[in-house]
């Protein structure tokens, strides 16, 4: 193991205080926790809240997106390993300016069950609470069985739908709608070509020849569709939007943003090689992709590999994913 760290066990609080040290007029400690980013100033009275949380090891995925436009509050946990209850507590306390909050949550037991257990909670002391599950990933699990499904990449893309709608001051029903609506379209799928390793275990987390590649392993390592002889970058971004494509039909004329991302070790020039293929496949549909993203926005480490999330916009969802944000991992966009 080969990482620029001090203590294993000091690696999620040290890397934490070195994005806020970094971006201080972005991100703070919450109040009463520090495993709780928040935005350095907080959203108007009046306006709903946006929360995450989950594991560590995939910034910016949660706590990066922390921001005007974006999440208001995050729960941090440890490597891989959801947030603890008085963390998500703090956080949707945090998030609070009296309309009450939305969670955008990725699909996985403990977080889930953890902020329904925190979100009765602040029911109870007044504050009106709504949790929105994220389920794209179309690998984990048939379309009959979709609530199966993995949280990825695409709860990057439900966080700017929901917290574009909550900046614009729309009722947390009508933020929670269109936070349903967006999950409603969007699928992701990924490609791993080499493990990370957590720090506190110090071996990699899954093992994976030199010459292999895994279609559809998730962001903690989990199984794919298939292991086999890596091939090149555009016989893998066909199948990307082969299988993405089978799950959410697009014709001519559809609108669609697409997110190209790294997970981790992979870099840029790999992802535009990648995007250049899934561009002409699009463009050859007649479909309008619109913003797209590539680079790093759901990691695992240093794990080598892509994810591609395809949402399908209509006029609804394309303005509030266009509207302004702010937060180092997203760029602002007229």
């Amino acid at each position: 193991m080969k990482k620029l760290i001090n203590d294993p066990n000091n690696y999620v609080d040290q890397s934490l205080e070195g994005m806020i040290a970094a971006h201080p007029k972005i991100y703070r400690f919450g109040s009463s926790s520090p495993r709780v980013i928040a935005r350095c100033v907080r959203k108007p009275e009046g306006k709903v809240g946006i929360v995450s949380g989950g594991g560590f090891g995939h910034i910016p995925l949660f706590a990066g997106y922390v921001g005007r436009g974006l999440l208001d509050s995050c729960a941090v946990g440890d490597v891989f390993a959801g947030p603890a209850g008085n963390d998500v507590k703090a956080a949707l306390e945090e998030a609070d300016q009296g309309s009450g909050v939305l969670s955008v949550l990725g699909n996985y037991g403990g977080d889930k069950m953890t902020f329904e257990m925190q979100s009765e909670l602040i029911r109870a002391s007044g504050i009106d609470a709504e949790i929105v599950i994220v389920n794209d990933d179309v690998a984990s699990a048939e379309p009959q069985e979709a609530d199966k499904r993995r949280g990825v990449a695409g709860v990057v893309l439900v966080f700017k739908i929901a917290g574009a709608a909550a900046e614009a001051g729309l009722s947390l029903q009508e933020v929670k709608r269109l936070a349903q609506k967006a999950i409603a379209n969007v699928r992701s799928i990924g490609v791993a070509l080499r493990a990370c390793t957590i720090p506190q275990v110090g071996k990699p987390t899954f093992d994976l020849g030199p010459d292999q590649v895994e279609m559809g392993m998730g962001i903690h390592g989990e199984r794919g569709v298939w292991r086999g002889p890596l091939t090149n970058a555009n016989a893998l971004a066909d199948e990307i939007v082969d299988r993405l494509l089978e799950d959410l039909p697009l014709k001519s004329g559809d609108q669609s943003a697409i997110l190209c991302n790294s997970l981790g070790a992979t870099p840029i020039e790999e992802i535009y090689i990648l995007y250049r293929r899934i561009a002409q496949r699009f463009k050859d549909l007649e479909v309008n992709l619109v913003a797209p993203k590539t680079g790093h926005y759901a990691t695992s480490m240093e794990m080598a590999g892509s994810s591609v999330t395809l949402m399908k916009l209509d006029d609804e969802l394309c303005s509030f994913l266009l509207a302004n944000a702010n937060c180092p991992f997203w760029e602002n966009v007229p």
